[in-house]
């Protein structure tokens, strides 16, 4: 039997990714060839800035937090949306050499105040929220600098860096862990106060930057819109930094979140080539598409907001950090009429360790995450015995942008991090050719009578049922069996995604549909129909406050 274990694929001969060192360095190529090339096209009146605007006004900053008393590997936080203060506070305390940890903007005041102690950071650089309103209270002694960015029409930028109050004292929580050589602190995305911190080095940043440049040929004439938020690695390496390091445009929505409503319209703005989501949004555009995605030959005329309704160019697709159902990746392709690449990623390994391949670089294998990106994999049974080819078992990393451990977590450290492998703790498969096939989590099977039962398999032959938007999956205390089955359905509540005749879907005909596809002991026992399921700030599932909801 094969034995399997998927080596980094070589990069082509037509592309050659960005050379850069760390993010201090991510802007000097494009600013130094092309300083006049829209980097940023921000707010909802869509202002460009910039290469060279950029550089410039995050050499500002960072001369203004040096000149604060902030010194190289110290971490400061940044809370912000998705709006140019983020970009230039980022850069800005990069080049300023300091290490950088993005934080969610929605946390309640309590969170965040035991994630800045937690970290040790000397200071906050406060942007604008999400919903442009007040910053949860922190009461912490790390001071908040307000950070403000004006754009001019002329695309260039200005910064206002309000530092009232000095540093935080120096070497409290996790930050004597931190050194010169680390550029970003991220913290996992966990949906209670024991998320982990992820120190990621220098070189895990640019290996990862270089890595999706390759992966996806990213350069000077790619543009996308940032959906994902920022402050996780998904949007941050893939949207960002990877734009950025290959020159080309970053829309940067109006308020700083995504919006369905002027999504498609952000996206002909920038003459977008592609974008990246999780499949909660992938949903969302989907049902929208058909309407406000109307391709080369449908309709004519200018939207409301006077952007052409023609289609932009998509070269791919990108859909990361949840499984995506195969029946809407096939859908949207047809409607976008461009290829929707799967991809597999963790914080640990700073985003991205697996990729399909875009068209004419490999097959695309529906239901796989694709061949490793710059990094091996290898999946290893539960006595630490590498799985033959097709089966299934534990996801092991190695390379270059695997993360060394976590901040003040030996324990965890120990358990995760393997002589230079990371333990994933996802379930999968390789084939042949060193495609990865993904099956679920250990820590959500379910344990039914000794049957073991994954989740997400579950919830992809529901999400196929005709008229279901989505579904989670979850264990239901049982006496007998110990874990039952049960089942969240959202379901469709318009014709076009419903059951044939328009009608909407019950949970008989569901069920119906999953006894045809599941085994016996896969079939949810309990089904409950809901009008929606709660997410992570990432946009996946929320399975914590699924089963707190509905397995009682």
């Amino acid at each position: 039997m094969a034995v399997p274990t998927a080596a980094p694929v070589p990069e082509t001969n037509r592309y050659r990714p960005p050379a850069l060192t760390g993010l201090d360095d991510l802007l000097d190529g494009p600013a130094r060839a092309t300083p006049h090339a829209t980097a940023l096209v921000v707010g909802g009146d869509r202002r460009p800035v910039s290469y060279g605007a950029l550089a410039a006004v995050a050499d500002d900053v960072a001369a203004r937090l040096a000149a604060g008393g902030l010194r190289r590997g110290e971490p400061v936080a940044l809370v912000c949306a998705n709006t140019a203060e983020f970009v230039v506070g980022l850069l800005g305390a990069a080049r300023a050499g300091l290490v950088v940890s993005p934080m969610d903007p929605a946390l309640p005041g309590a969170q965040l105040s035991a994630r800045l102690d937690a970290l040790g950071a000397r200071a906050v650089l406060l942007g604008p929220t999400a919903a442009g309103g007040a910053t949860p209270a922190v009461r912490t002694a790390v001071p908040a600098w307000p950070l403000r960015v004006a754009v001019s029409g002329a695309g260039t930028a200005t910064a206002a860096l309000d530092i009232t109050a000095p540093p935080a004292p120096a070497g409290t929580g996790a930050s004597g862990e931190l050194s010169a050589g680390d550029a970003l602190v991220l913290f996992t995305a966990g949906t209670t106060d024991r998320a982990k911190m992820v120190p990621l080095t220098r070189a895990n940043a640019a290996a990862s930057v270089r890595n999706i440049c390759a992966a996806y040929e990213l350069g000077p004439a790619d543009a996308t819109v940032a959906v994902m938020p920022l402050f996780h690695g998904h949007g941050l390496f893939a949207a960002l930094l990877a734009s950025l390091a290959g020159g080309g445009r970053v829309l940067l929505p109006e308020r700083g979140r995504f919006s369905a409503r002027t999504f498609w319209g952000d996206v002909r703005a920038v003459s977008a080539t592609w974008f990246t989501a999780v499949p909660t949004i992938h949903e969302i555009l989907l049902d929208r598409a058909a309407t406000e995605y109307p391709g080369e030959t449908g309709g004519a005329g200018d939207q409301e907001d006077g952007t052409d309704r023609k289609a932009a160019p998509l070269r791919f697709v990108r859909s990361c950090s949840a499984p995506l159902n195969t029946a809407t990746q096939r859908a949207l392709e047809r409607v976008l009429g461009a290829p929707l690449l799967s991809a597999y990623g963790m914080t640990e390994s700073a985003h991205q360790a697996a990729g399909e391949p875009l068209p004419g670089r490999g097959p695309l294998k529906h239901g796989s995450v694709g061949r490793p990106t710059g990094v091996a994999l290898r999946v290893l049974d539960r006595d630490g015995r590498p799985c033959p080819t097709g089966v299934p078992g534990e996801v092991w990393v190695q390379g270059p942008t695997v993360a060394r451990g976590y901040l003040a977590d030996p324990a965890e450290t120990a358990r995760s991090f393997v002589d230079g492998w990371l333990r994933t703790g996802d379930l999968g498969s390789l084939d042949e050719d060193g495609y990865l096939f993904l099956t679920g989590r250990i820590k959500n099977l379910i344990n039914r009578g000794g049957e073991k039962i994954a989740p997400e398999h579950v919830e992809d032959v529901l999400a196929g049922c005709p008229g279901v938007a989505e579904a989670a999956v979850f264990p239901v205390p049982d006496a007998h069996y110990g874990q039952r089955v049960g089942a969240a359905v959202v379901v469709r509540a318009d014709a076009r995604g419903g059951l044939p005749g328009g009608e909407r879907a019950d949970s008989e005909q569901i069920l119906r549909y999953c006894r045809d596809r599941l085994a016996a002991f896969e079939v949810p026992d309990r089904l409950e129909i809901v009008a929606a399921l709660p997410h992570t700030a990432k946009g996946g599932l929320d399975r914590a406050a699924v089963e707190a909801r509905y397995a009682h």
